[in-house]
């Protein structure tokens, strides 16, 4: 467990950003722009916001700090759909359990779908 703390204090969100973006760069580059920490009307911030080939993708970005945690991730993720009027989000977990479930599920709230990954 002492492990674990430890990777999580050394990662922030911050860092696990610069992994997905580098990532990302190369599949958008000249077809879209990403906005990082768009600042919505009610002065909330998200964390990544792509637009691509004439869609837009709002994706949330969290360290894995449990069931609790990840569900306000999901409420918040799903409010920012609210403000954008899309259906769709996307959330990428960092998660450093030894015995984590890694991969894609998918969400459903209301009427909203929620694609979560964990890594």
């Amino acid at each position: 467990m002492k492990w674990i703390a430890l990777q999580i204090e050394k990662f922030r969100e911050k860092d696990g950003r610069e992994q997905f973006l580098l990532y990302l760069k190369p599949i958008i580059n000249g077809t879209g722009h990403y906005y990082i920490e768009a600042q919505t009307r009610d002065q909330t911030r998200t964390d990544v916001i792509v637009d691509y080939l004439g869609q837009q993708y709002i994706i949330e970005l969290k360290i894995w700090r449990g069931e609790r945690y990840n569900a306000e991730g999901e409420k918040q993720l799903s409010e920012y759909l609210d403000y954008f009027g899309l259906k769709t989000g996307y959330m990428l977990s960092f998660n450093f359990n030894k015995k984590k479930e890694t991969g894609m599920k998918q969400v459903h709230i209301g009427d909203r779908v929620l694609y979560e990954v964990t890594v």
